[in-house]
């Protein structure tokens, strides 16, 4: 229990050897301590988890997400840690809310960037239809492009195509007609189209002839339309439309397994609006409680520190750094005046040396 405590005040940023002294204080420190780690714990898990999807469908993409995630929560620790420590209990109130606004500003900022990666794995279902959803209306709306560029670009061609449909249609039921005519004619039935008269004379030749011709217009029509259909095919083949073609099911679960982390942040956003655009309040507000609750869990270390009353440690800690910047003061007097001394006594000896060499010289240059 001790090394969990001890572990906590560490976490809490606190100065341990003056805080074991004040035993009503253990127990604040331990509860801001735990909030900073659980809230790196959760940093942890939402930044390995954020890059788990930036490097999906590679080998590496677990190693990558354990190293982010450690390096990320080890970042966001240390800087609520930080937080907390540089909050001071020695200033009014207003002062102390001054101090602490640039930092709960900085802890609302992380409590968003650390929820977003969790809110993806909890609406992750919903998250993976939404993204079904949205490929396959990008894959009709591909094909739409593509075949309205198709027909842009080969309109005199689907043109032609068109116009020797029809008239393979209107041949093939000329021919039903005229063949029925013929038949009548052979068979003697008197019409307004047929003389009446019984046999294959004159005017059957004459109505066969009328159909062979027909028939084989409408050949050449059918071979005509069976190369413009081969050279259609093959430019929809150079074009990619052959290729393109809907997604099936296993397709659609293939790509939302191995959807990056933009799509699957536009898909989250986009589970708090209705197909028809309107607001879904339900699915809006759930979304917005979880990061609510993680930006909450963020500021928690910061409000508790500037909730709780000045204790004796506060007090504590500030007469000891009252005596540090005490101490460093005289140890800047002790080395000035320090200095001051050696140097006075070096340019002592300096000139004494002067002196003793300029007696020196002189004597030398009276004795010559």
């Amino acid at each position: 229990m001790k090394k969990i405590t001890d572990f906590f005040w560490f976490c809490s940023g606190a100065y341990v050897d003056t805080l074991k002294e004040y035993p009503t204080e253990h127990n604040k420190y331990v509860g801001i301590g735990a909030t900073i780690f659980f809230t790196a714990l959760f940093a942890t898990l939402s930044g390995g988890y954020a890059m788990y999807f930036v490097f999906s469908g590679s080998t590496a993409a677990v190693v990558f997400a354990i190293v982010f995630g450690l390096i990320w929560g080890l970042a966001i620790f240390n800087m609520d840690r930080y937080i907390v420590a540089s909050i001071k209990k020695t200033g009014s109130t207003n002062h102390q809310i001054l101090q602490a606004m640039p930092r709960i500003l900085l802890a609302i900022m992380i409590g968003v960037v650390i929820s977003r990666p969790l809110e993806l794995k909890i609406f992750d279902k919903e998250i993976r239809q939404k993204l079904k959803t949205s490929y396959l209306n990008g894959q009709r709306a591909k094909i739409d492009t593509l075949n309205k560029a198709f027909t842009n670009k080969y309109n005199l061609e689907l043109a032609k195509v068109q116009d020797l449909k029809t008239e393979k249609d209107s041949l093939e039921k000329d021919i039903n007609r005229s063949r029925y005519i013929l038949n009548q004619e052979v068979f003697g039935d008197k019409t307004n189209q047929t003389s009446g008269i019984t046999g294959y004379g004159t005017y059957a030749k004459q109505k066969e002839t009328v159909v062979n011709q027909k028939i084989e217009r409408l050949n050449q029509v059918r071979s005509d339309l069976s190369q413009m259909d081969k050279i259609i095919d093959t430019r929809k083949e150079i074009e990619g439309l052959n290729s393109t073609k809907l997604f099936n099911e296993t397709q659609l679960d293939s790509l939302s397994n191995v959807a990056g982390f933009a799509d699957r942040n536009y898909a989250l956003g986009q589970l708090s609006f209705n197909p028809d655009g309107s607001r879904d309040v339900d699915t809006y507000l759930a979304i917005s409680f979880i990061s609510f609750l993680f930006i909450l869990l963020e500021c928690l270390p910061v409000f508790v520190k500037l909730m709780s009353d000045k204790g004796p440690y506060d007090v504590a800690l500030a007469d000891v750094e009252e005596v540090a910047v005490y101490q460093s003061g005289k140890y800047k007097d002790h080395h000035i005046i320090v200095t001051d001394n050696i140097q006075d006594t070096k340019n002592d000896v300096e000139i004494e040396k002067h002196k003793i060499l300029i007696h020196r010289n002189a004597k030398k240059n009276l004795e010559e």
